[in-house]
Order: structure tokens, then sequence, then C-alpha cells
């Protein structure tokens, strides 16, 4: 990679730690941040490859204590917590956006991101949660962990859109 490019990858990795910080609380288990508008704007504005690698930072800073993830959180037990799967979810539409980046629009791709995100991080959800004190339909954990968040998402998705289209343009 180009200096560039790690420039604009560490760039990226530190908006996606910032915006997880941004926490809006609502009446979920899982909370409600900017992370995925910066994922968003990761991917649109660096591709796959270079948006997986700012991702992957992300991950292993947070894995091994940097108090990167949402609520100021660090750690295996942040990522093996109910709202991991979300996390890794992330890791997934990165990867999946790399793999179709040359096939499809590249705002379906994220939409279909989002989905394997929502999909990956609720069967967690339910993982988890199953494993205490009794099951937890995923009827349930769809209605704590994707339903409110998904005009939110939608909108996050639209304005990286936009920002991503003007920014793009001076990278």
């Amino acid at each position: 990679m180009k200096t560039k490019d790690i420039a604009m990858v560490a760039l990226m990795t530190v908006m996606i730690c910032l915006c997880s910080w941004i926490n809006i609380a609502l009446f979920s288990v899982v909370p409600f941040t900017m992370q995925t508008f910066a994922i968003y704007c990761t991917l649109l504005l660096l591709g796959g490859k270079r948006g997986t690698i700012a991702m992957l930072l992300y991950l292993f800073m947070g894995t091994v204590g940097l108090p990167v993830f949402s609520g100021f959180n660090a750690g295996l037990g942040a990522l093996l917590g109910p709202t991991g799967g979300f996390i890794l979810g992330f890791l997934l539409c990165t990867l999946l956006y790399w793999l179709l980046e040359k096939h499809m629009n590249h705002t379906l791709l994220l939409i279909l991101g989002t989905l394997v995100c929502y999909a990956f991080g609720t069967a967690w959800f339910v993982r988890v949660y199953s494993s205490g004190d009794g099951p937890v339909s995923v009827g349930t954990a769809l209605m704590a962990c994707v339903v409110p968040f998904i005009v939110p998402d939608a909108a996050k998705l639209a304005l990286a859109a936009v920002i991503s289209r003007r920014i793009g343009k001076h990278i």
C-alpha cells in the first residue's frame, strides 16, 4: 500500500472508533451508535480491501484492550457479549463489500451487508442470551436488535452516500 492508502485506512479506523463512542441510549440492549455510518463511509471512500483493513484494525484495537467499542468497552468480553455479533457482523459486511464491489451497486451492497450484520448479530444475541436463564426467541431478538435500527441505519446509509460522494472527489 502507498502512504496515502495507509493514512486513509488509519483515518477511517479513527472515524469508526469515534463514531462508536457516539451513543444514544435506547430502550434496548443493543446501543444506537454512529458506528454503522462510519463503516458505510469507510467502504464508500476506501473500497472493500482498504475498508476491511480499517475494520480489522478497529477490531484488533478493541480486542487488545483499547476502549474503542460502544460505551468505551474493550476486550474479548465485549466481543463475546450480547452485542459482539454485531461488531463481528461489521467485518462480514466489509468482506462482502470487498467480494462483490466490482459486480454490484455500492448502495445495494451496503444494504445487503447491513442485512448480513443484522442476521449474524441477531443469531449471536440469541445464542448468548439463550445460554442463561432460558431461550430467547428470534422474534424477541429481532424486536430488540433489528427493528428499532432499520430506519436510523437507512438514514445513516443515505447520509454516508451523500457525504462520501462529496468528499470522494477530493481524495
